[in-house]
Formats: structure tokens, C-alpha cells, sequence
């Protein structure tokens, strides 16, 4: 229960700000980074293999599961790059957990996910290039944790 909700009883959840909890992950091949073509609200982005935590999924397993149905591409994860916190232009706030990946297994005859267009592998240069592209400043800050060579292992997230 929040603090504010401890010290009056009368607010419920629905009075509580909530921000979009959301996942991706950053793959890594031959010099190249997975990322998708997506359509959002009409516009064509670019976006790592991203998406929103269902109910009764491990942040972990999200990771795992929205880079399949975006990509085709089986993962593993190698480590939690980073979280995010960034406030979108029309206002809605987003807490992002970023992880590392391996690609371990393609399938091209799997359907991608609704508004996906492909996935593709780009260069960093490619990506800063495509910037006004990028579906949220999110991605690049994602591929930068992954160059730096950050990785906090998984285990600094549990679930009790």
C-alpha cells in the first residue's frame, strides 16, 4: 500500500498515479542491433523489441515474450541494462526495465505481432541517423547502456 493511502484510508487505487511499466531488449549481433518497424498512431517508428507487462508475468518473462512475438527471435537474457523513466510528449509516463539479449533462434514464418511492419538489424550510426524515427529516446539510451558495457545481472530483480 502507498504512504499516502496509509495515512488516509478513504483513497483508494484508482486515486494512485501509475506510470506504463514496460520492457525491451537490447540484441546484439555482428555490430548490428534488433529493432522493429512499427506503426504508432500513424506514424512509422523504429523501437527495440518492446512491450507492456501482463498480469502474473515475471518482468523477465515479458522480455523474453514480446521479443518473440515482435521479432521472431528467440532470446536469452544476459543481463538488465538498465530502467528508464521518461515522460512522453502528450504526458503518459513510462518506467521501461531495458535487458541485454542473445539471439538464439529465428523464426521467419512466425506472424509478428499487429502494427509491426519487420524487424531488422541496424548499426548505432544507422539508428542515430533514423533518429527522428526512434519511437521514444528510450531505444538510444538502451543501445548506449548496452555499448558501455553495463549489465547488472538479473538477479538484482526478484519476484516474491
Amino acid at each position: 500500500m502507498n504512504r499516502l493511502a496509509l495515512q488516509n484510508p478513504a483513497l483508494d487505487d484508482a486515486d494512485v498515479w501509475r506510470p506504463h511499466v514496460t520492457v525491451a531488449t537490447v540484441v546484439s549481433r555482428d555490430g548490428r542491433f534488433l529493432l522493429v518497424e512499427e506503426t504508432v498512431r500513424g506514424r512509422v517508428v523504429l523501437n527495440q523489441p518492446a512491450g507492456h507487462l501482463d498480469p502474473e508475468e515475471t518482468l523477465q518473462q515479458a522480455a523474453v515474450r514480446e521479443t518473440l512475438e515482435e521479432t521472431g527471435w528467440t532470446v536469452e537474457l544476459t543481463g538488465l541494462l538498465g530502467v528508464h523513466q521518461w515522460r512522453a510528449p502528450d504526458g503518459e509516463e513510462f518506467l521501461r526495465f531495458t535487458f541485454a539479449a542473445e539471439a538464439l533462434e529465428h523464426d521467419p514464418a512466425r506472424p509478428l505481432d499487429d502494427g509491426i511492419l519487420r524487424a531488422l538489424w541496424m548499426t548505432r550510426e544507422e539508428i542515430l541517423a533514423a533518429a527522428e524515427r526512434l519511437r521514444s529516446p528510450m531505444v538510444l539510451a538502451g543501445i548506449d547502456d548496452w555499448l558501455s558495457g553495463r549489465r547488472l545481472p538479473l538477479g538484482a530483480i526478484t519476484t516474491l
